[in-house]
Order: structure tokens, then sequence, then C-alpha cells
């Protein structure tokens, strides 16, 4: 009896496995199928968006960041389509994901938004590593542009973390962009003084420096009576890096040759009338003659 009733178990336990893996087998080579093929397509998508990178010229460690991102997204949703294919249920499985996210978001907020800053900023290029700008009350160097922060470095040598979420909301003053930058000085000269030799004498001194551009030409203006000079405003373009050494080499140059012209250059001053009351000039006359 005990021999039958084996048998039988047995019988049972074969028919239940049969039925089993006809059940199991081909959901298991499903998802099998499913993972490889979805495995093909990652590469392929991932190939793709780097090859876009390539070509619109996106920043390498935005690229390099976005491209990891994103494959690892792909292979969650590809995990979660075996996982299905298999006959589990994913429903708790996005649920549980999704509030992970939700708290994540939550719990870093500031960073999120100096990524989003980050990506914006790396993707549009407002600036780039080794332009100048002015941002945050912060004139410098572009030394770095990280995901979450920039890093500026004065001219002082002072370095300046600005994290990006801040840096894409404000203003930013880029000095680097263009190739070529005007260059205004500004100088006075006593009154009285000839302004149209003074003008040409500037002309001529600005002409003998090769690094200033004869198109757009420079020119001299008389803007303002100051109070104790004449007031002349001096625009002439150069190339951006030329900037600053043309602007401090022709000021010193200007000074050399008024001097030589003898063109005055003034400084502060002022005229004190003192008026005595009636009488008492003649008086104090008077008294310094005894």
């Amino acid at each position: 009896m005990e021999e039958v009733l084996d048998l039988s178990t047995m019988e049972t336990l074969i028919k239940e496995g049969i039925a089993f893996a006809k059940i199991a087998i081909p959901k298991a080579l499903l998802a099998l199928l499913t993972y490889f093929i979805g495995k093909y397509v990652i590469r392929f998508v991932i190939r793709a968006v780097n090859k876009l990178f390539v070509k619109y010229e996106i920043e390498p460690s935005l690229a390099s960041f976005l491209g990891s991102f994103l494959n690892g997204v792909l292979y969650v949703l590809l995990i979660l389509a075996v996982l299905s294919t298999v006959g589990v249920e994913v429903t708790a499985f996005i649920a549980v994901l999704g509030a992970a996210g939700l708290a994540v978001g939550l719990a870093l907020q500031g960073s999120l938004s100096n990524f989003a800053g980050g990506v914006l900023i790396l993707v549009f290029k407002p600036f780039k590593v080794g332009d100048t700008i002015e941002a945050q009350n912060t004139l410098g160097s572009v030394e770095r542009i990280d995901i979450l922060y920039t890093t500026i470095r004065n001219f002082d040598n002072k370095v300046v973390t600005i994290p990006n979420g801040t840096l894409a909301n404000n203003n930013i003053t880029n000095f680097s962009e263009k190739e070529t930058r005007r260059v205004d000085m500004a100088v006075g000269i006593a009154y009285g003084s000839d302004i149209k030799k003074v003008r040409k004498i500037i002309l001529d001194t600005l002409a003998e420096d090769e690094r200033i551009h004869s198109d757009p030409e420079p020119i001299v203006v008389f803007t303002n009576f100051g109070d104790s000079s004449l007031d002349l405003t001096i625009r002439c373009w150069t190339d951006t890096q030329n900037l600053w050494p043309v602007y401090w080499d022709n000021m010193e140059r200007l000074n050399e040759v008024f001097i030589e012209q003898g063109i005055e250059i003034p400084f502060p001053q002022r005229d004190v009338h003192h008026i005595f009351p009636e009488g008492k000039l003649k008086v104090e006359t008077q008294q310094r003659e005894k």
C-alpha cells in the first residue's frame, strides 16, 4: 500500500513538474530573450546618444554623466520588463522606486537645483573654462565647471566656488566671449587748451600702437566741463587679450606726450577770496606798518 502511495505521489509530482515546466520554461526563455534584446537596444541607444553629444559638442563631463545616468535608467526599465515577463508583479517595485525618488528629491532640493543649473550651463555654454566672467559680485577666470559647482579664480588668486543653481538664475557678464573689446580712457586738460590740437596728438599717439584696430577707428570726444579740467574720453578697439596692456601702455604714453608737447594736465585747485568787513583791512594794514 505504501509503495502504491509513493508511486502515486511521484506521478503527481512529475505531472505537476511537467505542467510547471511547460509554463515556466517559455517564460524563462522569453525573459532571457527580452534581456539580451534589451541589452542590445540599450547599447545601440547609448552609442547613438554619445554620437549626438559629440556632434553638438556637449561638455565631456556632462556627456559622461548623462550617458551613465541614461544607461542606469534603461537597465532599471529592462529589469522591470524581464520580471514582468516571468510573471512577477512589478507595480509594487514601481511604487517603491517612486516613493524613494520623491524622498531623495525632497532631501536634495538644493543639490538638484545645482545639478539642473550645471546641466543648463554645460549645454548652453554662457561661459567656458578659461573665460573671464563677473557673477555674484565675483570677477575672475573660470577654472572648473562641475555638475554642481563652478570654480572661479580671482585676479588676486583667491578661489571662489559658486553653486550652479545660483549662476544659472542670475546675470553673468562674460568678458571673453567676443574676440575684440573696446578700450575706454579718460584724460583731463587745462581750461584754455586747444581741444582740436590735443585730439590730434592723442590720435597720432594711438596710431603708433599696432595692437589698436583701425576699424572701428579710435575717437576722442569732449565730454565734460570738470571742476578743474576739460574732460576728454578716448575710445579704441583691440583684441580681447590686449585690453589692459593697451590701456596701461597708452595712458603712460599719453602722459609722456603731453609733457613733451606742453599740454597742461591740471590738478584740483580752488580760488579762495577773503572778503574783509568795511574798514577792517585798513586798520590791520596800519597796525602792521607800526
